[in-house]
């Protein structure tokens, strides 16, 4: 009896030391990264396991996509992997020479990892950031490939403009990112040289005034409230950097800042992220230091771009216009009978984190239980919940490099209740929206009602303009007191008083 419980205790202890190195091992840090993740890093988390169910009759019509540079067939896309921006090349540089010092200030240099001590910018000497690099244009042009495969029904036609609309805003790096994904998309469709190549347009617009992909930076408004939320922020994730930095700090017996440990964490996600190097910055910190830290970086990016104010997503209403009255040029053209080729079947956009998560937000996407009504209402959310608890909104999933949304307009001719349906991909996969009852596939009446019409009720212009926010304001009052002065006979108008008197 003995011999056996001793048996048994000896298994239970190897299980436990087995699921305890698999579960080291099934931690990739590369997957927590938040913005800074590559899109195959990403595609790979499991966090979504939705699974789609489209009618056998159902046939797609048009697509928008959205590409963060890194989309649906009305499809927005953020632009592909990039190198660090000028700013961040500087930061790096500054890096080397304080971790000199650092080093100068250590009480055990064996603590030390070897890395350490002959660390130097991979970017040094490097005077130009914020390209889209090599792995970037791999990503955007077998995500071309993939799409044109998945939708082969709509990419059947020759290529023209007007059937394939491609655009980008005027940032080089959304551009290469447009032009990387054509070359995919098209490959083999044309005449050019031995890879058959089909040249493409991409259109632009002025980045002054390019409110469909760039509307964050032409938003006057949304400029001075991310400015003011700089301090709060910074305020929200001092606490996290300060525990990390005293636990580093006492791990390698150096003398550390938090700004330190804040920049040592920024070379680990560019070295994971850019050059897959995990075993230098990335292994100074503990797993759950990682997931503290991307926590962080998630909680900014729902401030500034997400739920946090209803603005980061209200703004870009002047996309989410486009985006229905494509679907619905298409509607009209199917209902009319138009010939191929003769009428739009894609539209394709290129353009930043600061236009995808917006425009996921519009649309209702990585919402839980009431939030949905929250939004519709106007409140911000509450923040991510910090790790270990679990949360929807996180960077790597929401908008990692080259992450994107594909919105698929459906033709169901022998549906009893609606012709016509819209189905959302989020990353490649299907995802659910709350305004449509946590389904992927959403009667297109229904889309417009329940997710277009709360935001489209608001003007750009309106939200943007500091000027003709306050227009409003004064006529608004104005408009109360000659109702005060009709109801009571009196006015509420102080000025107008003391004028009389």
């Amino acid at each position: 009896m003995a011999k056996s419980v001793t048996i048994g205790f000896i298994l239970l202890v190897f299980y436990c030391v087995q699921f305890s190195s698999t579960a080291q091992e099934t931690f990739d840090v590369r997957q927590h990264l938040s913005t800074v993740t590559r899109y195959e890093a990403s595609k790979d988390i499991k966090d979504n396991a939705f699974v789609s169910n489209i009618p056998d009759q159902c046939s797609p019509i048009h697509l928008n996509l959205v590409v963060f540079p890194i989309s649906s067939f009305v499809a927005d896309a953020r632009h592909g992997t990039r190198a660090p921006t000028k700013k961040r090349l500087k930061e790096l540089e500054t890096l080397s020479t304080r971790l000199k010092d650092i080093l100068q200030s250590a009480k055990d240099s064996k603590k030390l990892p070897s890395w350490l001590r002959e660390w130097s910018s991979p970017w040094k000497g490097k005077t130009k950031g914020g390209e889209l690099i090599s792995l970037g244009e791999d990503e955007l042009y077998n995500l071309g490939i993939r799409v044109r495969e998945r939708f082969q029904e709509l990419f059947s036609d020759e290529y023209h403009p007007d059937v394939y609309q491609i655009r980008s805003s005027q940032i080089p790096r959304a551009s290469a990112s447009a032009v990387a994904f054509g070359m995919g998309m098209f490959s083999g469709r044309g005449k050019l040289g031995p890879g058959k190549h089909q040249a493409f347009a991409i259109l632009s617009e002025n980045r002054a005034s390019d409110i469909m992909l760039r509307f964050h930076d032409c938003c006057q408004n949304y400029k001075t409230y991310r400015k003011s939320q700089e301090p709060s922020i910074n305020k929200l994730k001092e606490p996290v950097l300060n525990e990390i930095t005293r636990s580093l700090a006492a791990r390698y017996e150096l003398d550390l800042t938090i700004k330190d440990t804040s920049t040592l964490w920024f070379l680990c996600k560019q070295e994971a992220s850019l050059l897959s190097v995990t075993n230098q910055a990335c292994a100074l910190f503990s797993n759950d230091e990682v997931k503290l830290l991307e926590w962080t970086d998630d909680l900014e990016m729902f401030i500034v771009k997400g739920y946090g104010n209803s603005l980061n997503y209200q703004m870009g209403v002047p996309l989410l216009e486009d985006v229905i009255l494509s679907m619905e040029q298409a509607i009209t053209a199917k209902e009319e009978g138009h010939a191929p080729g003769s009428y739009e079947k894609a539209r394709l956009r290129f353009a930043h984190a600061e236009t995808l998560v917006p425009f996921s937000c519009l649309i209702g996407l990585f919402l839980e239980g009431s939030q949905f009504d929250q939004i519709q209402r106007e409140e911000p959310l509450k923040f991510p919940p910090k790790p270990p608890q679990k949360r929807a909104w996180r960077g790597s999933t929401v908008a990692p490099f080259g992450g994107n949304n594909i919105l698929v307009l459906y033709s169901c001719p022998a549906n009893n209740t609606s012709k016509y349906f819209v189905q959302v991909l989020h990353n490649e996969k299907p995802i659910p929206m709350a305004g449509c009852g946590d389904t992927d596939f959403c009667p297109f009446e229904v889309f417009k009602e329940k997710i277009g019409a709360a935001h489209l009720k608001h003007s750009y212009d309106n939200l943007c303009n500091p000027n003709l926010q306050q227009q409003s304001k004064s006529f608004m009052g104005k408009l109360m007191d000659m109702f005060g002065w009709l109801i009571t006979g009196t006015s509420n108008n102080k000025g107008s008083q003391k004028n009389e008197l």
